[in-house]
């Protein structure tokens, strides 16, 4: 036969319960309650931040991202030097790129990649404006949900919720930048040499099975990547701020994040 509760145990555990009720209701209203973690792991000093500061704070903070990513990325090497956000071959050229290498046309298959790499860092500049408008359409909803994120949730959320309409207002940008630099032309003149070159005997017909009827866009490929590097860059300036005090530049971030870590 079970044990039965006492009057005075039951009663216990019916308050135990209720207030545990009430607590995650409470966090649920400040948008806490949805991250998965133990209400007592919350800050307290969380819930004392006005919707306001938390909103803005968020904002701030992923302005700051974009305006460290631009100022690294948006310069002469800024992504062909960098090896975490350089822009490689397009995956369906890497044999081709291969294949003329083992020929001795690195020369030609190098400045494809550099052309591709010059474009990001001549677009990333006019890409500012673009994340600036995409920020500002921010939400409470969304700034509370991510606030006690992980080190990155924001960047995340942004990318998530943008991306679509980032990719179409970047496009164009991004299209520009590959005239300047001449991605299309050196991208015409590794398909000449490994698609069709009629110099180039067996390497021509053999470039041509490779590649078959369908052509990279480049353009978008180019637009892809930038973006992924924008990100990225973005990204690891949000973890700075969340785990590094001096990273927090303005009395707001200090206010926001700061509360947080408490």
């Amino acid at each position: 036969m079970k044990p039965r509760l006492s009057k005075a145990a039951l009663t216990a555990l019916v308050s135990l319960l209720a207030l545990n009720v009430g607590r995650a209701g409470l966090l649920d209203f400040l948008g806490l309650g949805s991250q998965g973690k133990d209400p007592a792991a919350v800050p307290a000093a969380v819930s004392a931040l006005s919707q306001d500061q938390v909103v803005e704070g968020l904002k701030e903070a992923l302005s700051k991202g974009v305006q460290q990513a631009v100022s690294r990325l948006g310069h002469d090497g800024g992504f062909l030097t960098n090896l975490n956000v350089k822009i490689p071959m397009p995956e369906k050229l890497r044999t081709v790129e291969k294949t003329l290498r083992a020929v001795h046309q690195d020369k030609l298959a190098d400045e494809f990649v550099d052309t591709m790499n010059h474009a990001a860092e001549q677009a990333v500049p006019e890409a500012a404006g673009v994340f600036g408008d995409a920020i500002k359409n921010m939400s409470l909803a969304d700034a509370k949900t991510i606030l006690t994120g992980t080190n990155n949730a924001a960047t995340q959320y942004f990318r998530t919720t943008t991306e679509t309409n980032l990719f179409e207002k970047f496009l164009p940008i991004v299209k520009k930048a590959t005239d300047q630099t001449g991605v299309t032309s050196a991208y015409k003149r590794v398909m000449e040499k490994a698609g069709g070159g009629s110099s180039f005997g067996a390497l021509g017909s053999f470039g041509q099975s490779l590649l078959g009827p369908e052509a990279v866009d480049v353009d978008g490929y180019v637009t892809n990547k930038a973006l992924d590097g924008l990100f990225k860059m973005v990204a690891d300036e949000e973890q700075r701020i969340r785990e590094n005090p001096v990273a927090r530049t303005s009395d707001l971030l200090q206010k926001v994040f700061g509360a947080v870590t408490k």
